[in-house]
């Protein structure tokens, strides 16, 4: 049987050695992607801003540089068409019209008209779909406390897996995952609605389970390295779990690149969160809260104290060869 493997099995990478370079890059990119939510902000969907959406069908291809020119002097401001899965699909999103639902159906029907004389295809009106201001900011809310409440319960969860030391460092993980996946939509200006929220909650779990795994074979090896300084040790084992790492996080990249480009433009904004939050997670979870360990005071119990297990060379060659 051939074994593929994205690094070799045994390496010797002193990942602690650029502890310091990897903590100023990482401050640096949160720095810059507060003062991009501060100063550019978020482009907000129709999910958190309110508007009109509306999905239009059709019998052949359509052209949305006719369907762009047609509602382009409407009057009913930013207006954004987008294929919707298949060429002959296409989303329409409208601005939130001032005035109540009167206003709302006006602006529909106003898009219907002008679809009518543009296209001379026929068109079928699959959905439409009003979201008001009051709904948008309860989904504001509610998306903001389920971030909040998954970091609080990944907090709470570890602590009692672990101890304080691995707690705080993997939430300060999972806080810079999501500051710079925020940074990331606000300087390219995509759009940030519920399924980037979604995608913001996966990303959390994905780089919890990488920051678990890793944790897991550091408290291994305190318990088996007993006398070993501690950044030989954190080395050795983000070592031990790289291969396993590298191969999680490429294979769900495949996965991503395959929906990317594929999946269509409904998407593409969900699975390029996905593909950014497996990078900065992969990174985070090796370069941020392994080495933040380092400075929390981390302790070997009284228990741990002593000579090396004689059995750590058999066991540890068994651990690598099952990564």
């Amino acid at each position: 049987m051939i074994r593929i493997r994205l690094v070799p099995t045994k390496t010797a990478i002193p990942f602690m050695r650029q502890r310091v370079a990897a903590f100023v890059l990482s401050i640096a990119l949160i720095i810059a992607s507060i003062g991009l939510y501060a100063s550019k902000g978020l482009n907000y969907g129709i999910d958190f801003e309110g508007g009109i959406l509306i999905e239009v069908g059709s019998d052949q291809a359509v052209d949305i540089g006719k369907m762009r020119n047609a509602l382009g002097n409407l009057g009913l401001g930013e207006v954004a068409l987008q294929e919707f899965g298949r060429d002959t699909d296409v989303l329409i999103r409208v601005e939130r019209q001032p005035g109540d639902s009167t206003a709302q159906q006006v602006a529909v029907d106003a898009v219907k008209v002008a679809l009518a004389q543009e296209i001379a295809s026929k068109l079928s009106y699959r959905r439409v779909e009003f979201v008001g201001p009051k709904v948008s900011g309860e989904l504001v809310e509610a998306g903001t406390m389920a971030m909040l409440l998954a970091v609080a319960a990944m907090l709470i969860y570890i602590w009692f897996r672990f101890e304080w030391q691995f707690s705080v460092g993997a939430v300060i993980a999972l806080v810079h995952d999501v500051i710079l996946t925020i940074g990331v939509f606000s300087l390219l200006g995509l759009e940030f609605n519920l399924s980037i929220i979604a995608a913001i909650l996966t990303i959390i779990g994905y780089s919890m389970n990488d920051t678990v795994v890793i944790y897991d074979r550091i408290r291994e090896n305190l318990r088996r390295y007993r006398t070993m300084p501690l950044k030989e040790l954190l080395d050795l084992s983000v070592n031990e779990t790289l291969a396993r790492t590298a191969m999680t996080s490429v294979t769900t990249l495949l996965a991503l690149l395959t929906l990317f480009f594929f999946g269509g433009e409904v998407i593409h904004g969900f699975t390029f969160a996905m593909m950014w939050g497996v990078v900065v997670g992969t990174y985070s979870s090796i370069f941020v809260a392994g080495p933040l360990l380092l400075y929390f005071g981390i302790r070997r119990t009284d228990e741990d104290a002593g000579k090396d297990d004689p059995s750590v060379a058999k066991g540890d060659s068994q651990a690598i060869e099952a990564d």
